[in-house]
This record gives C-alpha cells, sequence and structure tokens, in this order.
C-alpha cells in the first residue's frame, strides 16, 4: 500500500515538473516570436495579442485539467484500495 501512494506522489511530481516546464519553455518562446512579429509589423499588435491570449487561455485550461486529473490519483487513486 505504501509503495502505491509513494509511486503515485512520485509521478505527480514528475507530472507537474515536466507541465510546468513545458510551459514555460513554450510562452517563453511564444513570447519571443511575438516581439519579433510585432516589431516587424508593428500594425499588426491587435490581432497578433488576440492570438497569444487565446493559446494562453487554451494553456490555462489544460493546466487546469491537469490539476483535476492530480487530485483525482491523490484522493481517489484506483490502484490504492
Amino acid at each position: 500500500m505504501e509503495s502505491v501512494l509513494a509511486a503515485t506522489v512520485n509521478a505527480i511530481g514528475w507530472i507537474l515538473g515536466l507541465a510546468f516546464l513545458g510551459i514555460g519553455i513554450g510562452l517563453g518562446i511564444l513570447g519571443s516570436k511575438v516581439a519579433e512579429s510585432i516589431g516587424r509589423n508593428p500594425e499588426t499588435k491587435s490581432d497578433v495579442m488576440q492570438g497569444v491570449m487565446m493559446v494562453a487561455i487554451v494553456l490555462v485550461v489544460l493546466l487546469l485539467l491537469l490539476f483535476a486529473f492530480i487530485f483525482l490519483l491523490l484522493f481517489f487513486n484506483p490502484l490504492a484500495s
């Protein structure tokens, strides 16, 4: 029983760490490309920022789903019973 819970907590740590690492790297690359595109063509700033906000909203929704999955693993783990 303890080994299953320890493995679950270890997996949750890996999931969260890699998710935040991927989101951080992805948003950093996105931000650099946004700055580059606005620098090249300043007239399209509103269109570019609208697209960036849509991507950010999708990332937040996916992150909330990840937290829901993690709470499912923590409190309703089918392997721990």
